[in-house]
Protein backbone atom coordinates (compact mmCIF):
# COMPACT_ATOMS: atom_id res chain seq x y z
CA UNK A 1 0.00 0.00 0.00
CA UNK A 2 1.49 3.15 -1.14
CA UNK A 3 1.94 5.99 2.11
CA UNK A 4 0.17 8.58 1.79
CA UNK A 5 0.71 12.17 3.77
CA UNK A 6 -2.66 13.98 4.97
CA UNK A 7 -3.10 17.14 6.71
CA UNK A 8 -5.83 19.86 8.00
CA UNK A 9 -5.83 22.95 5.44
CA UNK A 10 -7.78 26.23 5.25
CA UNK A 11 -9.57 27.17 2.13
CA UNK A 12 -10.70 30.77 1.70
CA UNK A 13 -14.45 30.49 0.33
CA UNK A 14 -16.59 33.90 -0.52
CA UNK A 15 -18.25 33.09 3.19
CA UNK A 16 -15.15 32.50 5.16
CA UNK A 17 -12.73 30.01 5.28
CA UNK A 18 -13.42 26.23 5.12
CA UNK A 19 -11.76 23.69 7.11
CA UNK A 20 -10.48 20.31 5.11
CA UNK A 21 -8.74 17.54 5.12
CA UNK A 22 -5.90 17.03 2.05
CA UNK A 23 -4.33 13.95 1.55
CA UNK A 24 -1.72 12.51 -1.37
CA UNK A 25 0.56 9.89 -2.11
CA UNK A 26 3.45 10.64 0.07
CA UNK A 27 6.08 10.61 -3.33
CA UNK A 28 5.99 10.85 -6.82
CA UNK A 29 3.06 13.37 -8.38
CA UNK A 30 1.97 15.04 -9.10
CA UNK A 31 -1.65 13.17 -9.10
CA UNK A 32 -5.14 13.19 -10.25
CA UNK A 33 -7.21 15.11 -8.04
CA UNK A 34 -10.46 14.07 -6.53
CA UNK A 35 -12.81 15.99 -4.52
CA UNK A 36 -14.79 14.34 -1.51
CA UNK A 37 -17.62 15.06 -0.58
CA UNK A 38 -19.34 13.87 3.26
CA UNK A 39 -21.98 12.55 4.78
CA UNK A 40 -24.33 14.21 7.21
CA UNK A 41 -21.74 13.76 9.82
CA UNK A 42 -18.70 15.45 7.99
CA UNK A 43 -15.17 14.89 8.64
CA UNK A 44 -14.24 12.49 11.24
CA UNK A 45 -12.21 9.73 11.42
CA UNK A 46 -13.71 7.35 9.33
CA UNK A 47 -14.05 9.40 6.48
CA UNK A 48 -10.71 10.43 6.78
CA UNK A 49 -9.50 7.10 6.04
CA UNK A 50 -11.95 6.46 3.25
CA UNK A 51 -9.80 9.90 1.78
CA UNK A 52 -6.24 8.12 2.28
CA UNK A 53 -7.34 4.61 1.08
CA UNK A 54 -8.13 6.65 -1.91
CA UNK A 55 -4.61 8.50 -1.76
CA UNK A 56 -3.10 5.53 -1.77
CA UNK A 57 -4.03 4.47 -4.96
CA UNK A 58 -2.44 7.59 -6.73
CA UNK A 59 -4.99 10.33 -6.15
CA UNK A 60 -4.62 14.12 -4.23
CA UNK A 61 -7.91 14.07 -2.22
CA UNK A 62 -9.90 16.79 -0.83
CA UNK A 63 -12.20 16.11 2.31
CA UNK A 64 -13.34 19.84 2.85
CA UNK A 65 -16.04 20.16 5.98
CA UNK A 66 -18.86 21.58 3.75
CA UNK A 67 -20.88 22.67 7.16
CA UNK A 68 -18.13 25.22 7.88
CA UNK A 69 -20.08 28.22 8.20
CA UNK A 70 -21.72 26.65 11.52
CA UNK A 71 -17.77 25.97 12.71
CA UNK A 72 -15.10 23.66 12.21
CA UNK A 73 -15.45 19.97 11.86
CA UNK A 74 -16.64 18.46 13.31
CA UNK A 75 -19.71 20.69 13.69
CA UNK A 76 -21.88 18.55 15.97
CA UNK A 77 -20.24 16.35 18.64
CA UNK A 78 -20.59 12.68 17.35
CA UNK A 79 -20.10 9.55 19.19
CA UNK A 80 -17.54 6.59 18.36
CA UNK A 81 -20.39 4.86 17.28
CA UNK A 82 -23.26 6.04 15.49
CA UNK A 83 -26.38 3.49 15.29
CA UNK A 84 -30.01 3.98 15.59
CA UNK A 85 -30.08 4.96 19.16
CA UNK A 86 -28.33 8.68 18.60
CA UNK A 87 -28.86 8.68 15.14
CA UNK A 88 -32.34 10.70 15.26
CA UNK A 89 -31.06 13.75 17.88
CA UNK A 90 -27.97 13.66 15.78
CA UNK A 91 -30.19 14.44 12.68
CA UNK A 92 -32.24 17.09 14.72
CA UNK A 93 -29.56 19.36 14.62
CA UNK A 94 -28.02 18.41 11.45
CA UNK A 95 -31.26 19.25 9.48
CA UNK A 96 -31.07 22.61 9.26
CA UNK A 97 -27.31 22.20 8.05
CA UNK A 98 -28.23 19.95 5.25
CA UNK A 99 -31.29 21.99 4.15
CA UNK A 100 -29.49 25.23 4.44
CA UNK A 101 -26.45 24.09 2.31
CA UNK A 102 -28.49 25.26 -1.00
CA UNK A 103 -26.97 24.56 -4.51
CA UNK A 104 -26.29 28.14 -5.03
CA UNK A 105 -23.83 27.95 -2.15
CA UNK A 106 -22.62 24.40 -2.84
CA UNK A 107 -21.37 25.62 -6.85
CA UNK A 108 -20.18 28.58 -5.36
CA UNK A 109 -18.11 26.84 -2.62
CA UNK A 110 -17.25 23.98 -5.03
CA UNK A 111 -15.44 26.75 -7.32
CA UNK A 112 -13.28 27.41 -4.36
CA UNK A 113 -12.60 23.91 -3.43
CA UNK A 114 -11.08 23.06 -7.78
CA UNK A 115 -9.69 26.33 -7.21
CA UNK A 116 -7.48 25.84 -4.62
CA UNK A 117 -6.67 22.26 -5.79
CA UNK A 118 -5.07 23.53 -8.93
CA UNK A 119 -3.17 25.60 -7.29
CA UNK A 120 -1.99 22.46 -5.16
CA UNK A 121 1.69 21.43 -6.48
CA UNK A 122 0.68 17.84 -5.54
CA UNK A 123 -2.18 18.06 -8.11
CA UNK A 124 -1.80 16.91 -11.56
CA UNK A 125 -3.11 19.59 -14.44
CA UNK A 126 -6.34 18.54 -16.14
CA UNK A 127 -9.87 17.00 -14.85
CA UNK A 128 -11.05 15.88 -11.63
CA UNK A 129 -12.67 13.45 -10.35
CA UNK A 130 -15.80 13.88 -7.54
CA UNK A 131 -17.42 11.46 -5.41
CA UNK A 132 -20.06 11.95 -3.11
CA UNK A 133 -21.78 9.96 0.02
CA UNK A 134 -25.24 10.47 1.34
CA UNK A 135 -25.88 13.93 0.97
CA UNK A 136 -22.81 14.22 -0.93
CA UNK A 137 -24.39 12.94 -3.86
CA UNK A 138 -26.35 15.06 -4.13
CA UNK A 139 -23.24 17.97 -3.67
CA UNK A 140 -21.90 16.32 -6.26
CA UNK A 141 -23.97 16.62 -8.74
CA UNK A 142 -24.21 20.11 -8.73
CA UNK A 143 -20.66 20.60 -8.71
CA UNK A 144 -20.04 18.23 -12.07
CA UNK A 145 -23.18 20.07 -13.69
CA UNK A 146 -22.12 23.85 -12.65
CA UNK A 147 -18.55 23.00 -13.17
CA UNK A 148 -18.46 20.96 -16.81
CA UNK A 149 -14.59 21.69 -18.03
CA UNK A 150 -13.25 20.61 -14.26
CA UNK A 151 -15.18 17.05 -13.70
CA UNK A 152 -14.44 14.61 -15.65
CA UNK A 153 -16.13 11.57 -13.20
CA UNK A 154 -18.58 11.45 -10.70
CA UNK A 155 -19.19 8.69 -8.53
CA UNK A 156 -22.41 8.85 -5.94
CA UNK A 157 -23.13 6.31 -3.03
CA UNK A 158 -26.33 5.92 -1.24
CA UNK A 159 -27.07 9.19 -1.83
CA UNK A 160 -30.92 10.43 -1.08
CA UNK A 161 -32.83 12.73 -2.95
CA UNK A 162 -30.94 13.11 -6.35
CA UNK A 163 -34.35 13.00 -8.04
CA UNK A 164 -36.99 15.12 -6.87
CA UNK A 165 -40.17 17.21 -8.45
CA UNK A 166 -38.49 20.34 -7.30
CA UNK A 167 -36.89 22.85 -9.46
CA UNK A 168 -33.59 22.38 -7.92
CA UNK A 169 -33.31 18.62 -7.91
CA UNK A 170 -29.60 17.39 -8.24
CA UNK A 171 -30.60 15.01 -11.00
CA UNK A 172 -31.39 18.11 -13.56
CA UNK A 173 -27.51 19.01 -13.63
CA UNK A 174 -27.03 16.29 -16.09
CA UNK A 175 -28.33 18.50 -18.67
CA UNK A 176 -24.84 20.46 -18.42
CA UNK A 177 -22.33 17.57 -17.31
CA UNK A 178 -20.06 15.73 -19.47
CA UNK A 179 -18.43 13.93 -16.80
CA UNK A 180 -18.68 10.08 -16.78
CA UNK A 181 -20.91 8.48 -13.80
CA UNK A 182 -21.26 5.90 -11.55
CA UNK A 183 -24.36 5.48 -8.88
CA UNK A 184 -24.62 2.99 -6.17
CA UNK A 185 -28.03 3.16 -5.03
CA UNK A 186 -28.51 1.02 -1.68
CA UNK A 187 -32.18 -0.77 -1.99
CA UNK A 188 -33.43 -0.35 1.70
CA UNK A 189 -32.63 3.12 1.29
CA UNK A 190 -36.25 5.18 1.57
CA UNK A 191 -34.74 8.37 0.87
CA UNK A 192 -33.75 7.07 -3.06
CA UNK A 193 -36.90 4.97 -3.56
CA UNK A 194 -36.95 3.35 -7.25
CA UNK A 195 -39.09 6.12 -9.32
CA UNK A 196 -35.98 8.65 -7.96
CA UNK A 197 -33.55 6.27 -9.03
CA UNK A 198 -35.84 5.84 -12.47
CA UNK A 199 -35.99 9.75 -13.05
CA UNK A 200 -32.19 9.82 -12.46
CA UNK A 201 -31.55 7.55 -15.03
CA UNK A 202 -33.73 9.17 -17.13
CA UNK A 203 -32.27 12.37 -16.74
CA UNK A 204 -28.62 10.95 -17.76
CA UNK A 205 -29.79 9.06 -20.92
CA UNK A 206 -31.58 11.85 -21.86
CA UNK A 207 -28.61 14.29 -21.44
CA UNK A 208 -26.43 11.40 -23.34
CA UNK A 209 -23.96 11.30 -20.20
CA UNK A 210 -22.24 8.11 -20.18
CA UNK A 211 -23.44 6.18 -17.12
CA UNK A 212 -24.07 3.45 -15.10
CA UNK A 213 -26.54 3.12 -12.17
CA UNK A 214 -26.18 0.22 -10.43
CA UNK A 215 -28.62 -0.94 -6.96
CA UNK A 216 -26.53 -2.53 -3.94
CA UNK A 217 -29.07 -5.23 -2.89
CA UNK A 218 -29.87 -5.58 1.00
CA UNK A 219 -27.60 -2.71 1.55
CA UNK A 220 -28.49 1.05 3.76
CA UNK A 221 -28.51 4.09 3.55
CA UNK A 222 -24.90 4.89 4.58
CA UNK A 223 -22.96 1.59 3.70
CA UNK A 224 -20.01 2.51 3.24
CA UNK A 225 -19.74 4.75 6.68
CA UNK A 226 -17.46 2.29 8.73
CA UNK A 227 -18.57 4.09 12.10
CA UNK A 228 -21.84 3.57 11.74
CA UNK A 229 -24.32 1.14 12.14
CA UNK A 230 -25.07 0.88 8.57
CA UNK A 231 -22.02 -0.34 7.95
CA UNK A 232 -21.64 -3.11 5.11
CA UNK A 233 -18.59 -4.68 4.44
CA UNK A 234 -19.30 -6.06 1.36
CA UNK A 235 -21.29 -3.34 -0.73
CA UNK A 236 -18.41 -0.92 0.39
CA UNK A 237 -15.97 -3.02 -1.27
CA UNK A 238 -18.00 -3.40 -4.48
CA UNK A 239 -18.33 0.86 -4.11
CA UNK A 240 -14.21 0.59 -3.90
CA UNK A 241 -14.17 -1.70 -7.22
CA UNK A 242 -16.17 0.58 -8.78
CA UNK A 243 -15.06 4.14 -7.97
CA UNK A 244 -11.97 2.91 -8.49
CA UNK A 245 -12.50 1.43 -12.26
CA UNK A 246 -14.19 4.84 -13.23
CA UNK A 247 -10.89 7.25 -11.83
CA UNK A 248 -8.90 4.88 -13.68
CA UNK A 249 -10.71 5.29 -16.79
CA UNK A 250 -11.62 8.75 -16.38
CA UNK A 251 -8.58 10.58 -14.65
CA UNK A 252 -5.31 8.57 -16.04
CA UNK A 253 -6.12 9.33 -19.64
Amino acid sequence: MTAVHGSTVEIPTLDGTADAYFVHPAGGGPHPGVLLYQDAFGPRPALNAMADRLAAEGYAVLLPNVFYRQGRAPVVELPPHIDHDNRGALFARLMPLMQGLTPDLVVADAHAYLGWLADRPQVADGPVGVTGYCMGARLALHTAGAHPDRVAAVGGFHGGRLATDQPDSPHLAAATMTAEAYFGHADQDQSMPPEQQERLEAALTEARVTHRCEVYRGAGHGYTQSDTSDFDAAATERHWAALLDLFGRTLRR
